[in-house]
């Protein structure tokens, strides 16, 4: 089950809603959540596939209380050692055992064989969730719940479980006790999921169209600008589709009267890569930031073994692939780089020139993101110097954008923070027309012409739903 679906959007959290309303006490409500949570997880699926986060949310819930009981000691540090531990093999097992076989049989010429049994839908964000509330236990940046209910909750909500973002336990644990929905966050949380929905339906699934015109093909025979067009679409999609699948999260909870963590601040407006990352999937980076690049390892301090750790893991954790690792290994390369420079020295460097460098490397990262075939990926990376003998135009891209030319103006205006210029200058200025009642237009019309193209075209499954 996905958000962006007819069942979903009128059947499923409809009734949800309703049995959750109707309830006054909040224990009973996080009954509905972790009832409809479970049945959301496992819709499609086999039931056994609700194993593994029933297990997690058992294990590290007393790991939580242990954690935060000797937190200082050995025996604490063992505590979080052995959950980390044991949580990372459990990703590990389901997310990359195939791919460590297959890389251990095309470097020793061994024959192992192995049936990867899929993995669990949303294993990296549940994961990194239940890891952060036991090491916040130790270090006493949360207290341990003692209601396992509400643990559950939080765990397997339905709202955040396939996709995140990734919310930590102290942000979210009052409201998981005492919360109550309003009529204003009724209305906050169906105008996240209009916007959301039509960054999905109308933006990101006919962007990803136009790309696997272009990608999908042999890529050698694409001309560089063409190759350029193609890794520009892709990034947007990309911002799109996980950018609105986050929308729907927070406006989900916004509904329920919970407030999941904002992960996008319009990313592309970015000076520097390193600044594109603090706007770009906050929750991953802020989890790395404060749980890996600053922590000793194996007790030594070493910042840019760190940052490379960093990188390694941000890249790997997004797929097992080897073009998710160099991924993110290259954006650490110039994060690093950027580090070299410092502050000051960056500084001066002209704007429109960092501009241009940051989105250059932004839009090669992308390029290298779509490719999880190598040998497409080393053609991308020919077609860029011309290596392949490709031509620097054709007119494929002329026609596509003569084809698409308001999908892509809109994709490309939507990327600047346009809905907060506009409540600012209805704040500031007297309209004619109330902003609420344009507002209200547009909402309407988003949620309409989305359910349009839905019932016309089953939409394709949000692209972070399979990390």
């Amino acid at each position: 089950m996905t958000f962006s679906s007819i069942f979903f959007l009128f059947i499923f959290l409809p009734i949800a809603l309703i049995f959750y309303y109707i309830q006054r006490d909040n224990r009973a409500r996080n009954l509905i959540l972790v009832v409809f949570s479970l049945i959301f997880y496992t819709w499609g699926r086999e039931l056994y596939w609700v194993i593994p986060i029933l297990f997690t949310s058992i294990f590290d819930y007393f790991n939580g209380f242990l954690a935060h009981k000797y937190q200082g000691t050995r025996k604490g540090k063992f505590i979080v050692a052995n959950s980390v531990i044991v949580n990372l093999l459990i990703l590990g097992f389901f997310k990359y055992s195939g791919f460590i076989v297959e890389n251990i049989n095309n470097a020793f010429g061994t024959e192992i064989e192995f049936n990867s049994p899929g993995f669990p839908l949303g294993i990296s964000f549940y994961t990194f969730m239940t890891i952060s509330y036991v090491v916040d236990c130790y270090w006493d940046n949360t207290k341990p719940e003692r209601s396992y209910l509400s643990y559950l909750t939080y765990i397997s909500l339905f709202a955040h479980i396939t996709a995140g973002p990734i919310t930590r336990y102290s942000d979210i644990r009052e409201s998981l006790h005492e919360r109550d929905w309003t009529v204003a966050g009724l209305n906050e949380g169906i105008s996240r999921i209009a916007i959301g929905l039509g960054k999905k339906v109308i933006l990101a699934n006919n962007l990803y169209t136009i790309v696997g015109e272009f990608f999908d093909g042999d890529v050698s025979k694409l001309s560089f600008v063409a190759t350029i067009y193609g890794a520009i679409l892709y990034s947007m999609f990309v911002y799109y589709d996980f950018s609105g699948y986050c929308d729907m999260a927070i406006g989900i909870g916004k509904m329920l009267g919970l407030n999941l963590s904002e992960n996008f601040d319009y990313p592309f407006l970015c000076k520097d890569v390193s600044e594109f990352w603090r706007r770009w999937h906050i929750t991953l980076g802020s989890f790395f930031r404060d749980y890996l690049l600053y922590i000793p390892i194996f007790g030594i301090r070493a910042k840019y073994l760190n940052l490379f750790l960093v990188w390694f893991t941000t890249g790997f954790w997004h797929g097992a692939s080897w073009n998710y690792i160099i991924w993110g290994l290259y954006f650490g390369v110039f994060i690093f780089f950027e580090n070299l420079i410092g502050k000051k020295r960056w500084k001066k460097v002209p704007v429109v020139i960092k501009h241009i460098y940051s989105k250059i490397v932004i839009i090669i990262g992308f390029g290298i993101f779509y490719f999880t075939d190598t040998s497409k990926l080393v053609q991308f990376f020919r077609n860029l110097v011309f290596a392949n003998g490709n031509a620097f135009y054709d007119s494929s891209v002329g026609t596509s954008l003569y084809n698409n030319f308001f999908l892509i103006i809109a994709s490309f205006l939507f990327c600047f923070p346009i809905a907060k210029k506009l409540n600012y200058i209805s704040e500031n200025t007297k309209l004619l027309i109330p902003m609420k009642f344009i507002r209200t237009v547009i909402i309407a019309s988003l949620i309409i012409v989305s359910t349009i193209l839905l019932v016309e075209n089953n939409s394709q499954a949000f692209l972070y739903e399979q990390f």
